[in-house]
């Protein structure tokens, strides 16, 4: 066996495989959901996986109003934002910013998954949540995610 065959494939732009993948957010818990869609994003399940390099898919999400959390976390989990001013804390929790727009709970349990850094912008960019059962990705034929 030669020891020269064994070389280490780096990925760049040019030669990442990027997809689509639709992952079905009905009856599944947040922060399952959230972590193996980081991974998809990340690119972390592909044998070329290159930290600094965008080499994941692209992940459309659907059926985001059906997602679960468990215990006390609807009541409990509080969103805390800063508005710049002084005395301008905000804080929402799980339900109320649920009721105002269901999306924004799996972008936000997502985006903490990520490299806080221009990559990680970047690769954010890549998430496509729904609320529906609709998507406008339809032309892209992404395939269903098992998680199984």
């Amino acid at each position: 066996m030669d020891t020269i065959s064994f070389k280490t494939i780096s990925a760049n732009k040019k030669t990442v495989n990027k997809g689509w993948i639709l992952v079905d957010a009905n009856g599944q818990n947040l922060g399952r959901l959230a972590s193996t869609i980081a991974i998809l994003l990340r690119g972390k399940n592909k044998p070329n996986f290159t930290p600094h390099v965008d080499c994941g898919d692209n992940v459309v999400v659907i059926n985001s109003a059906k997602i679960n959390l468990s215990g006390k976390k609807w009541s409990q989990k509080n969103y805390i934002r800063y508005t710049g001013y002084p005395g301008g804390q905000r804080s929402l929790n799980a339900t109320e910013l649920f009721n105002k727009n269901p999306n924004t709970i799996i972008e936000k349990a997502v985006k903490g998954m990520l490299p806080k850094n221009k990559l990680g912008s970047k690769i954010f960019k890549n998430l496509h949540v729904n609320v529906g059962e609709d998507h406008k990705f339809s032309a892209q034929q992404p395939k269903p995610f098992n998680f199984s």
